[in-house]
């Protein structure tokens, strides 16, 4: 079965995963709080799904990703540095380093034991492979008898 032509016939199956937080956290839910939440692109392959994660000013170790129940969960908890010199203030201060979680319920079509996750340039990349079932097979001719 190939997965673009089963996401087209099912999109309600993939909608969690592609569209929505696991409780539909959006960025506009904390609208007027000092709480931001890095913007998240998601990419399908042939072999692997690619979650990446904007998040600069981060390091890999302020990371945290589980997997558990085929929910996927990108945590951070960051201390804010004050670098300001003695006599500085902030007149307006909109970088924020404080904790966010994000959590996706993925398809069952993912390899949970095979995901693995990088960080380079303040870009988190999240590889969710495929289950080599579910991948697309070639087409091939069938004989008839």
């Amino acid at each position: 079965m190939a997965i673009t032509r089963f996401t087209e016939q099912a999109p309600q199956f993939y909608d969690p995963f592609f569209n929505d937080d696991l409780f539909d956290w959006m960025t506009s839910n904390f609208f007027g709080t000092n709480i931001t939440l890095p913007a998240v692109n998601i990419k399908q392959g042939p072999d692997a799904f690619t979650v990446e994660v904007a998040a600069p000013g981060y390091k890999k170790d302020d990371f945290k990703i589980k997997m558990e129940d085929d929910v996927l969960t990108i945590a951070s908890e960051k201390e804010p540095k004050e670098e300001l010199k003695e006599g500085e203030r902030y007149t307006k201060r909109e970088f924020n380093y404080g904790a966010f979680t994000r959590s996706f319920v993925l398809p069952d079509i993912v390899e949970g034991d095979h995901i693995s996750a990088s960080y380079e340039d303040g870009l988190l990349r999240i590889t969710l492979p495929i289950k080599e079932e579910a991948k697309q097979k070639p087409a091939r001719m069938i004989e008839i008898q």
